[in-house]
């Protein structure tokens, strides 16, 4: 079971993707399709209903056309 802060986390890092995706005028379609991840699983990522891996946060970075760590700035990092 997840504790709240792995929780917390996934949220973080959620609202992290979804705005950067605004500041960026995507649409979740067309940041999924860039990105080559399905939508859903976007979506899920963004409500941070989802763990997702070193490839998919890769690919989230690609699609964006930004780094791996601007994608993770400001994302806590308080994990015990």
């Amino acid at each position: 079971m997840k504790n709240l802060k792995e929780i917390n986390v996934y949220s973080e890092l959620g609202c992290r993707i979804r705005y950067l995706r605004k500041l960026k005028k995507m649409s979740i379609e067309t940041l999924a399709f860039e990105s080559r991840i399905n939508k859903n699983y976007l979506c899920d990522l963004e409500n941070g209903r989802r763990n997702p891996t070193l490839l998919i946060l890769a690919k989230i970075s690609k699609g964006l056309n930004i780094t791996l760590e601007e994608l993770l700035k400001g994302v806590s990092n308080t994990i015990n």
